[in-house]
């Protein structure tokens, strides 16, 4: 795969939609619980700061994305946050990889010195490692700070990584 990370435009909301809303579905990662439409997807993606579309040259299809934005208001608004998403099938390609090192960079850019992940599922060891390989910081454990899709819950791991 050939992998350029893009801007996010309406032209790819049909993908983006379909990726993001395979892992609301799931309901082991993400805090969303309902599914985005082409109008409620597009309106948000557009009002992040920025979203970018993992978009495989070869394939010509978005295989990821990524959302960013503040974290946080006022004395905290230096510090950034982001969600990413793969497209199934697509995961253990680094496609992940190419988005956190591009938000990373997006983040510094628009301003941030501090990008913080809130709710990293315990469970996610995928992303687990990919944070730590990339430098972040395990802020310590939540308990039980994650609605399970079948009810349960499950402890999250906050995270940061100064920019």
């Amino acid at each position: 795969m050939d992998i350029e990370i893009r801007a996010y435009s309406r032209d790819y909301i049909i993908e983006a939609i379909r990726i993001w809303n395979d892992i609301v579905e799931d309901g082991i990662a993400f805090p969303q619980m309902d599914q985005l439409t082409e109008e409620s997807g597009d309106e948000f993606f557009s009002n992040q700061s920025f979203t970018g579309l993992a978009y495989d040259k070869d394939s010509k299809r978005i295989v990821g994305l990524y959302i960013l934005h503040p974290n946080n208001i006022g004395r905290c608004g230096h510090i950034s946050n982001t969600s990413y998403a793969v497209k199934k099938g697509l995961r253990g390609h680094h496609i992940g990889e190419k988005l956190v090192l591009h938000s990373l960079c997006k983040a510094k850019e628009l301003g941030f010195s501090i990008m913080q992940f809130n709710a990293v599922v315990r469970t996610n060891e995928n992303a687990l490692h990919l944070y730590e390989k990339l430098g972040f910081v395990k802020l310590g454990i939540i308990p039980k700070g994650f609605l399970m899709k079948d009810g349960t819950y499950e402890d999250i791991v906050p995270h940061y990584r100064l920019l």
